[in-house]
C-alpha cells in the first residue's frame, strides 16, 4: 500500500485528504461520503444532511450511498457566459 509521510506518523494514500483536482481528474463515476466531506473539508454528518435535503444528489446502493462525481462538480462549476 502507498505510504504517505503526515509529520511524524505515517498514513495510507487513502487516508490523505482528497481535493477538487483529485476529484476532476478521478476516472471514478462517483464519490463517497467520506470523500466528499474531505473535499468541503466539513464532517460527513454535515454530507449526509445536504444529501437528505436535496442539496447534494446521491444514489443509494443497499446501504451505500454514492455522489455521482459530474453532478458534484457541477455544483461548484463557474459559469463561463457573464449570466448569473
Amino acid at each position: 500500500m502507498d505510504r504517505v509521510k503526515a509529520g511524524d506518523g505515517v498514513m495510507s494514500a487513502a487516508q490523505k485528504s482528497m481535493t477538487f483536482a483529485d476529484v476532476r481528474k478521478s476516472p471514478a463515476a462517483a464519490l463517497t461520503l467520506t470523500e466528499v466531506a474531505q473535499v468541503l473539508g466539513v464532517d460527513r454528518r454535515t454530507v449526509a444532511r445536504a444529501i437528505q435535503d436535496g442539496t447534494v444528489p446521491a444514489v443509494k446502493f443497499g446501504r451505500r450511498v454514492l455522489i455521482p462525481r459530474e453532478a458534484f462538480l457541477a455544483m461548484f462549476s463557474t459559469n463561463t457566459n457573464g449570466a448569473a
